[in-house]
């Protein structure tokens, strides 16, 4: 299963080859952007779990790649970056500006490692609802931050984890019950 996913994701690498070829072909590559982004990112045993509909790093994580002006080659950005911040930025780069509507915000000056000119959200919220064609997955609440994630489990599982992304990465520790308490402050 492994390997045909890996495969799958091979004909999108081709497909973003011969697209950049085109754009190259064409004049067209030095004022064109990319954006790929992925879905949720998906568990292959990590915490004994197989899916994406979970708020651990593994599966809140979505890949995004992006080229073209605006972004240098290489550069890995580690900001929180959404969906909702891809129109902002294409906006930004053809020189527009962002209705007041719109809740995300521009990335385009993360792709060179400049600050942002408007404040950029350090703290995620994820929600999932449970679903019937995947019983497994318990409705979930999250709220990550840039040092703490606290996870809320609704329903049968009726339980809590929090989990301090600086000192466990991997989200192997659950502080919920911890005899240290620990106070967090979210912004």
């Amino acid at each position: 299963w492994l390997q045909s996913y890996y495969e799958t994701l091979m004909s999108v690498v081709d497909s973003i080859g011969r697209v950049r070829q085109y754009l190259k072909d064409h004049n067209l590559d030095k004022n064109t952007i990319i954006m790929v982004m992925g879905d949720n990112g998906f568990m292959f045993g990590e915490h004994g779990l197989i899916d994406k509909r979970n708020a651990y790093e593994e599966s809140i994580r979505v890949p995004l790649i992006a080229s073209g002006p605006g972004f240098d080659a290489g550069r890995v950005v580690n900001d929180v970056v959404a969906n909702i911040d891809i129109a902002p930025t294409i906006l930004e780069a053809a020189g527009l500006q962002k209705p007041k509507e719109y809740d995300g915000s521009s990335f385009l000056s993360l792709g060179t490692g400049k600050e942002p000119a408007e404040a950029r959200s350090k703290t995620f919220i994820y929600e999932y609802f449970w679903e019937y064609n995947f019983p497994y997955t318990p409705t979930t609440f999250a709220i990550r931050g840039e040092r703490y994630k606290y996870i809320n489990y609704y329903g049968v599982w009726d339980t809590e984890e929090l989990y301090d992304l600086q000192e466990d990465p991997k989200e192997m520790h659950n502080l919920i019950n911890s005899d240290d308490p620990v106070i967090v402050k979210i912004k």
